[in-house]
């Protein structure tokens, strides 16, 4: 549908997604739904590897929550969809890399949105917040994502006071990957979707397992639970043929063929 606010872009292994609903890129109940259902489908689908998401046009990435829809009847708490809000940050399993290219303004859900992602790339002029305390509400989804991801007093200054900062400092800060020029943004995106399409995808799942079941465990514990084979991604991994064949690229000098199986 032309007028979806949701557009894809498949090319072999790589799934592009743009959010791309006038004026700003806000995201109501109906734009979630799709979100999560687009994502869903892209972390079941087993041809595809990498998924990069995008805004339409070059001011907003995601300024959040429709706050205009939320006025004429869409409730806060209402139903976001099978991934939550913006389709990605209560997506389970999603065991495949996401990378979020940041085309502009980038705050409030927009932000939480694009902390859901593995990478961050950002265009220049993009700007970033987490502006909810100002109107007397909590970014719930960023006070658990962020002081994972920046220095724990850096990210509660960002929650507490909500201003604005740029892509330099947050790459400063390690939260963005790379900052690009704006015209070349989603080219640099589709190099480096391009670049993990080509890689072994049943250890990228076993990554992101991994770091998932750590998050909240002893180190030893998770440990444990790798070698004795108890994460179901890693014991697919050791069971695979991509396993075998990557032992044998190695000994044979040559690039593998990764199968995913």
């Amino acid at each position: 549908m032309t007028d979806s606010p949701i557009k894809t872009r498949r090319e072999g292994a790589i799934l592009e997604v743009t959010l791309d609903r006038p004026k700003a890129n806000a995201i109501d109940l109906k734009t979630s739904v799709m979100m999560g259902d687009t994502f869903a489908a892209f972390r079941d689908d087993p041809d595809l590897r990498v998924a990069i998401i995008t805004g339409g046009g070059e001011k907003f990435f995601c300024p959040g929550w429709d706050l205009k829809a939320a006025s004429e009847g869409d409730a806060v708490d209402g139903n976001y969809g099978v991934g939550g809000f913006g389709g990605l940050q209560e997506l389970r399993d999603m065991n495949k890399p996401v990378i979020a290219a940041v085309n502009g303004i980038c705050c409030g859900g927009g932000l939480e949105l694009a902390l859901s992602a593995d990478m961050i790339l950002a265009a220049d002029h993009a700007t970033f917040a987490l502006p909810e305390i100002r109107s007397g509400t909590v970014a719930d989804a960023a006070s658990v994502k962020l002081p994972k991801r920046i220095p724990y007093h850096i990210a509660m200054e960002l929650l507490l006071t909500g201003r604005w900062f740029d892509a330099e400092e947050g790459k400063g800060w390690g939260l963005i990957n790379e900052i690009v020029p704006g015209a070349a943004l989603m080219d640099r995106a589709w190099e480096l979707a391009r670049l993990l399409a080509s890689g072994p995808p049943l250890v990228y799942a076993a990554i992101k397992e991994i770091v998932r079941d750590a998050e909240d465990s002893k180190f030893q514990d998770a440990m444990n639970r790798i070698t004795k084979r108890q994460l179901r991604s890693v014991d697919v991994l050791y069971a695979s043929e991509d396993q075998l064949e990557g032992a044998r690229a190695f000994a044979e000098k040559r690039d593998p063929v990764w199968k995913g199986k």
